[in-house]
Formats: C-alpha cells, sequence, structure tokens
C-alpha cells in the first residue's frame, strides 16, 4: 500500500494505483467486486441477510396502497416512488442501513460511509441515462454511491436498469462545462436536459453500448457515482419492478448539488446531510477541516434559498403531487427547496 496516501482523496476503487495495491486491501469476493467497480464502474452482489430478504418480501404488499396507480396508468406520473421510506419505515432503514453494506462500501472507498437517501419503486424509474454525480457529489468528487436492491425478479419487460459500462471514467462535468450560470441555475433547472444530451453524445462518441441488468429477487447493484444509468420502459405495464435504492456518501468529505452551483459567482450548495443509520447530521468537512457555517450560508446559491419559491407554489398541491413527501411528512416547501426543484418535481 506504498501509493495510497497520495491521494487520499480518491476513492481507493477508482484510485490510479488501484492495481498496485488491490491485492494487498482486499481479498475474496471484496476483491471481485472493487475489480468491477475500478473497471466497469459497477457490481453485483447478493444479499445473504436473512432479516432484509424478509423485509425484501414484505414491503411491496405493504406499499402497494401507497402509490398512485391510476395516474402511472394514465401516463400522468412518470413513476412511483417514495423518497426517504426510512422516516417512517423500520424495514427500508434496515436495508439502507446494513452493517455488512456499510462496513464494504467503507473497505472499497477507504472512508467511513453511511446512507443518506432512500428511493422506493414500485415500477422502473424510466429514467433517461444520468449521472448522480450533477444531483448529489462529494468534494472531494466521487466519495457517493448507490446501491440498487431487486426485491423481484427482473427482465426486459418489466424496466431493467441500463448502464454504459466505464462512463464512471468519464470527466465529471458541471454547470461550467456546458455553458450555464446565473438565471439559468435558477430558472427550475431547465438546463438538466443539457446534461442527458451530454451523456448520449459522450456514450456514442465513446462507442460504448447500453447493457441491461436483469436482476434476480435478492440481488444488489452497487454503482460509482458517475456511472451513466438509468431505468427502462416497462414494456408491460401490467406488472411491477419493485426494488429499493440508497444512496450512500463518505464521511470526510463536503457534501453539494452541482446542477444548482454556479462555482464562477462564488455559489457553491452545501448541503445538509443526516445519516440515515442514526439519525445525526454529518457535517461538511474538506481535508479534515470543517466548513464554516457562516460560509455555507454566504455561498448559497439565491437559487436554493427561501426567496427563490416559486410565486404560484402550492404546498398542498406539491404534496398531492408528491405522495411520498406527504408520507414522509415533511415540510411541503423545505422538499421543494432542497430537493424537488433539483429532482423536476412538478408543484402544479
Amino acid at each position: 500500500m506504498k501509493t495510497t496516501h497520495l491521494l487520499p482523496g480518491v476513492p481507493l476503487v477508482e484510485s490510479p494505483f488501484f492495481n498496485d495495491f488491490a491485492e494487498e486491501v482486499w481479498s475474496g469476493e471484496e476483491l471481485r467486486i472493487a475489480r468491477d467497480l475500478n473497471e466497469n464502474g459497477f457490481a453485483v452482489f447478493n444479499f445473504l441477510d436473512s432479516k432484509l430478504i424478509e423485509a425484501i418480501n414484505q414491503i411491496p404488499s405493504d406499499f402497494k396502497d401507497k402509490y398512485d396507480w391510476d395516474a402511472w396508468r394514465a401516463e400522468k406520473l412518470e413513476s412511483l416512488r417514495i423518497q426517504d421510506a426510512w422516516q417512517f419505515d423500520s424495514r427500508v432503514n434496515s436495508i439502507a442501513s446494513n452493517p455488512q453494506i456499510i462496513s464494504l462500501l467503507t473497505s472499497l472507498y477507504g472512508k467511513p460511509a453511511f446512507p443518506f437517501q432512500t428511493l422506493n419503486f414500485a415500477v422502473s424509474s424510466e429514467q433517461s441515462g444520468h449521472s448522480d454525480h450533477v444531483h448529489f457529489s462529494s468534494l472531494p468528487e466521487r466519495f457517493m454511491c448507490g446501491v440498487w436492491v431487486a426485491f423481484e425478479d427482473i427482465d426486459e419487460n418489466n424496466g431493467p436498469l441500463f448502464y454504459y459500462p466505464g462512463s464512471h471514467k468519464w470527466p465529471s462535468y458541471a454547470n461550467e462545462h456546458i455553458g450555464v450560470s446565473g438565471f439559468d441555475i435558477g430558472n427550475a433547472y431547465g438546463h438538466y436536459s443539457k446534461y442527458v444530451d451530454l451523456w448520449e453524445a459522450l456514450a456514442n462518441s465513446h462507442g460504448v453500448q447500453k447493457k441491461y441488468f436483469y436482476a434476480k429477487a435478492g440481488q444488489g447493484l452497487i454503482w460509482a457515482s458517475n456511472l451513466v444509468h438509468g431505468g427502462s420502459k416497462m414494456l408491460d405495464r401490467s406488472r411491477t419492478r419493485w426494488s429499493q435504492v440508497t444512496h450512500y456518501f463518505f464521511k470526510g468529505c463536503g457534501f453539494t448539488t452541482p446542477v444548482a452551483n454556479d462555482i464562477n459567482q462564488g455559489q457553491i450548495y452545501y448541503r445538509d446531510i443526516i445519516d440515515i443509520s442514526n439519525g445525526s447530521i454529518v457535517k461538511n468537512i474538506i481535508s479534515g477541516c470543517e466548513v464554516n457555517e457562516s460560509l455555507v450560508e454566504r455561498l448559497m446559491p439565491p437559487c436554493i434559498s427561501g426567496q427563490n419559491l416559486p410565486v404560484d407554489f402550492v404546498a398542498s398541491k406539491y404534496l398531492e403531487l408528491n405522495p411520498d413527501v406527504l408520507e414522509s411528512n415533511a415540510d411541503p416547501e423545505s422538499h421543494y427547496l432542497n430537493f424537488g426543484k433539483i429532482e423536476g418535481r412538478r408543484y402544479k
């Protein structure tokens, strides 16, 4: 491990010195997962915890009435998902906070991992190819990953995940790279489509073919923050595609949302992040130094502040259009400003 100290701000699995130390750090199944993440940006694994399997089997039946199925079948909703169900369901929390997963991610990345967001899907997200990096990123970057768990068998007809192998090695592009700043950032993130076009063009330029993950119930997929991935169309809309996504950060980093940042104007959205496993707030720390709260407030982009809540925003309508927010008992205005706006959620 002679080279690991040279780049402490780079995840072990993405280090340029990976092949120099991999066999010293990991062995067996961990080494296989580490190699897959390093080479392809994703790795498949199986859940062996009996309690997790029990939760996976129970959640769909208990959650089925929490979704607006009629609106989805009428194509008035893009997907059926509940964000942050960990706040009211201990089983969702147990999957996100599984000690074996947290220990594995900590080993792979070289910093303590913790879960900060859950998404529970009843059907495919049908989301275009995207990189999580623009939605939530770390400083230094790439200390974030996703873990997706299938609650049922998935094939080509009920919306499998897709991904572009190796795309995690592409540069982490941000607003300044696509020529966006100022008003465009605050205008409900209307520039997001530019990222979608960019990712598609990069895949074509690199000649990378889209691949699909036909999962079995209980299988999981770890992906790197910059891996371009998405959800396929539900070809058979009479079926379901139950699954859970948990997003993880790593302690000893700053936490931000690049799609909201305008770094050339000194505007950085430092996020208040909660560790799902224990409910504590995780401080923004970069290179061992905590980011001062007054600096966080001073750098906050105007589009995130309460002054920029849309004039036609109606809290009750936002809750109606986003039942997962209602279910979580979150404040609709705060939720929209901190998450909904970035995610492109409807409020009217």
